[in-house]
């Protein structure tokens, strides 16, 4: 068996959440504090890969990151490629699973006691220090449901992925390429294989949350 796939949707994957993480973080911290209007509008841009079919989005990035595109003869300039390689996927992937980091984490940031930033300001403590030791483990579920949730949709994303890297067996092939192409050509013992070590690894995932959680859960009673 080979196992390509599974260590490429993993790389993709983890990849694809450390971006999100960090981006999403900023983008709900900040659009937190915006005017409901002016959020709103946000909300509808940096939500949108959201509600769109996935193949819709891979379109999009296609039309963008294309070797044909502008930006796409720019990049390759500079020898980098996103169309038909693993790290495409990335790009893919984070696309997809942004909004799912992001909303979470608004979520978090606008249930925040703002009194505590505020006492922490009279101390003369810097709004770093606030942010990363104040505000940050005080939404820790928030953000940890984001983290979890993006990186189990980067994991299973299949649509926009497909469309722009496509399959081509170890070089692009994920768990969700694998599968289709199995199934695609009637070898569905193959296929399911694979859609058990995609089980097999969110169900990992989602004992690591329950015992994080309960682990929260104990330290908030102490």
């Amino acid at each position: 068996m080979d196992w390509y796939p599974l260590w490429n949707s993993l790389r993709i994957a983890s990849a694809a959440c450390v971006i999100v993480f960090f981006t999403g973080i900023f983008a709900a911290y900040y659009a937190a504090k915006l005017p409901r209007a002016l959020k709103g509008l946000l909300d509808v841009a940096l939500t949108l890969p959201l509600v769109l079919p996935p193949t819709v989005c891979g379109y999009f990035l296609l039309l963008l990151l294309g070797p044909k595109r502008p930006l796409g003869i720019l990049l390759s300039k500079a020898g980098i490629q996103f169309a038909m390689t693993w790290y495409g996927g990335i790009a893919a992937a984070a696309v997809v699973a942004f909004p799912l980091m992001y909303r979470t984490a608004r979520g978090a940031f606008e249930s925040f006691d703002v009194n505590l930033a505020y006492s922490g300001q009279t101390l003369g403590l810097s709004n770093s220090y606030i942010f990363w030791r104040i505000r940050m483990p005080a939404c820790r579920q928030g953000i940890l449901a984001g983290t979890v949730l993006a990186f189990a949709r980067a994991l299973g994303e299949y649509g926009a992925t497909s469309m722009l890297i496509g399959y081509v067996p170890g070089r692009t092939a994920t768990i969700s390429t694998t599968v289709y192409q199995l199934w695609r050509t009637d070898n569905e013992a193959g296929a399911f294989r694979w859609v058990m070590v995609n089980l097999a690894i969110s169900a990992v995932i989602l004992l690591f949350v329950n015992m994080l959680e309960q682990k929260n859960r104990k330290v908030g009673r102490i």
